[in-house]
């Protein structure tokens, strides 16, 4: 008998070609890890929230699931995280590793959601560190918290970003726009704290919002050719809450304890 709140058994021919390293959700507040971001922001810390997923499915690459860290991660460490050290430290070598050379480096948070257990709330302070690293991590892995969020959040398939695209290109780095995105990765981490499904929603929406008015070419670019911030707009309305998993696309993280049609649970790692 499957003990409450247990995750399911994979069949092993399929978790060996998933693979056994996590993959990660980023939710509100994406960006703060930047510090060109970060370092705009009026009320430091700002805070965003990832989520250490188990490798239940094959996740679509150029989806925002950091799929191209987890391969680095992979390559450097083998099948699985190693145990046997601290995980501010794993982060710092796996981001060293990816973003040698880099003109545009990644976030640190692609890393601290691969590495982090459960659901993280990220704190970013350009005061700190120049910002590359979070001066606070905060995670949960209690599991009435963690089986509410698997049972809220519903990834629904758009499309990878295509080949071409870089969101970079316009930044209207607004003070007042940036505090916004910094407060929503708290509101949604107090949300979930709460297991607050409105409270939850409204994170997002105001993160999605906040993309837009930061950088808006996370939703349109000339390599992009749906409507991106349309369809968003649908799950929006339709919905609790709802943003992409990634910029230009990927997935639709839409809050609701009714599943959207096509979509699909997350299976939080703890």
């Amino acid at each position: 008998m499957t003990a409450p709140n247990a995750a399911p058994p994979i069949p092993a021919g399929l978790q060996r070609a998933i693979g056994t390293f996590p993959y990660r959700l980023q939710m509100a507040g994406g960006w703060i890890d930047q510090p060109f971001v970060s370092g705009a922001n009026p009320e430091p810390p700002g805070s965003m929230v990832v989520v250490s997923l188990r490798p239940t499915v094959r996740y679509m690459e150029r989806s925002g699931m950091a799929t191209g860290t987890r391969r680095v991660a992979m390559q450097l460490w083998g099948g699985d995280i190693p145990a046997d050290r601290a995980s501010d430290e794993l982060v710092r070598e796996l981001y060293r590793v990816e973003n040698q050379g880099l003109t545009d480096p990644s976030g640190s948070q692609d890393m601290c959601g691969l590495i982090y257990r459960g659901i993280s709330r990220l704190d970013y302070d350009a005061s700190f560190d120049g910002g590359w690293f979070p001066s606070h991590v905060e995670s949960i892995t209690d599991k009435v918290v963690v089986s509410w969020l698997e049972g809220v959040i519903n990834l629904v398939p758009v499309g990878g970003r295509p080949e071409g695209y870089n969101p970079l290109g316009v930044r209207n780095l607004d003070p007042g726009w940036i505090a916004r995105l910094s407060h929503s990765g708290r509101q949604c981490y107090d949300a979930i704290v709460a297991m607050d499904l409105a409270a939850l929603g409204a994170a997002l929406n105001e993160c999605s919002h906040a993309w837009r008015a930061i950088l808006p070419q996370v939703y349109e670019h000339p390599a992009i050719k749906s409507d991106l911030w349309g369809l968003l707009e649908g799950y929006m309305g339709a919905y609790a809450g709802a943003m992409y998993s990634g910029c230009g696309g990927g997935y639709v993280i839409v809050v609701s304890e009714d599943p959207p049609p096509g979509s699909s649970h997350i299976s939080v790692r703890v």
